[in-house]
């Protein structure tokens, strides 16, 4: 057995460990930080396929910035754990047999013959001067320009559908009715002109104890 293979069980061993236990972990911080130790070994596991700004990239972006957020407003929440456990047996036959379907419609594609993972064989050895950065920019912006523009609008929506999901019951909602936006035209509805009776603005005199004061100063200096 070959030190890449040794290191590849051992990095996926760990990764469903941290997986597991950030799904059944008590504490919120914990599940957090059990999510950080799955994504640095998925990260390492990127490392040993030869797809190092893979790896860099997810330790960067999701345990640096996404995680460590997480981290924080997990933190600072007052998260009652016994009132966010409940019914958690109750949706736990649902939630299984979902998962159970998911693994076996995986396994599935994995043993089939149409996949023939044998055909892909060990990874060829890649040039000194190769740049898998510059590669990969030109598959998703060529080859994949189509699903990648796909991916961006639906994480747009889904981050539009979250807002909307928090605000919805606010007292002081900040969104406007399609509606209203359609029935507006160019004449009405979007400017009204108000006319107002000019103010002009007229100096006041001085009073006569303040004159004969300024006066008086002036003398003396």
């Amino acid at each position: 057995m070959s030190f890449q293979l040794i290191m590849f069980y051992t990095l996926a061993a760990i990764i469903l460990f941290g997986a597991l236990k950030t799904v059944t972990a008590k504490n919120p911080v914990h599940a957090a930080l059990y999510l950080v130790l799955t994504f640095c070994m998925s990260a390492m596991m990127w490392m040993l396929m030869q797809a190092e700004f893979l790896g860099i990239t997810l330790v960067v972006v999701y345990v640096g910035a996404v995680m460590v957020l997480f981290l924080f407003v997990v933190m600072m929440l007052n998260i009652d754990i016994e009132e966010m456990r409940k019914g958690f047996w109750r949706n736990a036959p649902a939630a299984l047999t979902v998962g159970v379907l998911m693994a076996v419609a995986l396994i599935l594609i994995l043993v089939s013959p149409k996949t023939n993972l044998a055909a892909f064989g060990p990874m060829n050895d890649i040039p000194a001067d190769y740049s898998n950065v510059r590669d990969l920019g030109s598959q998703i912006y060529t080859t994949y320009l189509l699903p990648f523009e796909l991916a961006a609008v639906l994480l747009v929506l889904g981050m539009v559908a979250a807002i909307a999901l928090v605000h919805r019951k606010s007292a002081n909602p900040k969104r406007i009715d399609p509606a209203d936006q359609v029935k507006v035209d160019a004449k009405q509805g979007r400017l009204r002109m108000v006319k107002m009776a000019a103010v002009v603005q007229t100096p006041s005199a001085p009073a006569s104890g303040e004159t004969d004061d300024t006066a008086d100063s002036e003398n003396k200096a």
